[in-house]
């Protein structure tokens, strides 16, 4: 006979979700906090816990198993829409969603707006990075996804890409991966996204970087947005500046970084 834990569970793929936390579990089913964990305990490895001090689990369906999880994007919505914190698809992440995927990563990249640890189990691994404006950021859902889910418009991913250019491969990979998504941006969400984010010395890199790429017309959005009176920025962080290094002075870039 089944119990309760499994036809709760057995509900929640029959609508396509694969996620669940041990509060809607006891609501949903009436059982006490220590019923429902023996229940869960029993079903062994169709449930997995995604960190052990959260009670949010995933659901391991039989093509599933042999990763050891569900993919990420079947349930990363649920697991912020649980924490009660904002999230989208950043960075590598989501300039592959956008068609720019210099080099696999064996990763996900998310952004939110409070300090999280990185979460590794199975094959499962969970970068985050921290924007304490995210709410201004521009999003947009995943196209065609089977579940809910955020991701930064291409405008935003490749802020956030110079941005945290340190922290995902340095500015010259931060350049190459823009390249491929110069296309599917605009003037106008471009300076929608200036607008919102704000920052200058990411601004300045990034209007260096579409001139570099040949997008004149991006390059002068970002130009037209800066103020006439700007600090320069060296174009690579944690690079040697040489006060004989050549400036740009469009955007107010040293350019110290090799091949940019």
């Amino acid at each position: 006979m089944k119990s309760a834990s499994e036809k709760y569970i057995e509900g929640k793929l029959a609508v396509g979700m694969v996620s669940f936390s041990m509060t809607d579990l006891k609501k949903s089913t009436g059982l006490s906090e220590i019923a429902a964990r023996n229940q869960l305990l029993r079903l062994g490895d169709r449930i997995i816990r995604v960190t052990p001090r959260q009670a949010f689990f995933l659901i391991v369906t039989p093509e599933h198993r042999v990763f050891g999880a569900p993919p990420v994007d079947l349930w990363l919505d649920d697991y912020f829409t649980w924490l009660g914190r904002p999230y989208y698809l950043a960075l590598q992440s989501a300039a592959a969603v956008h068609g720019s995927s210099q080099q696999a990563i064996q990763e996900t990249q998310v952004m939110t707006d409070v300090p999280m640890r990185n979460i590794l189990f199975s094959r499962i691994r969970l970068n985050f990075y921290t924007k304490s404006g995210i709410s201004k950021s521009l999003t947009q859902q995943v196209p065609n996804a089977d579940a809910p889910l955020m991701v930064s418009t291409p405008e935003t991913t490749a802020f956030d890409l110079v941005r945290y250019a340190g922290s995902v491969g340095g500015i010259e990979r931060v350049a190459e991966t823009i390249r491929p998504m110069i296309p599917l941006m605009r003037v106008r969400q471009l300076r929608e996204m200036l607008a919102a984010e704000n920052e200058l010395a990411s601004a300045q890199r990034l209007g260096y970087i579409f001139t570099w790429a040949g997008a004149d017309n991006l390059a002068k959005a970002v130009a037209d947005w800066l103020p006439l009176c700007k600090k320069n920025v060296p174009m690579a962080l944690g690079v040697k500046v040489d006060c004989d290094m050549p400036v740009d002075k469009t955007y107010g870039v040293i350019l110290n970084a090799r091949g940019i």
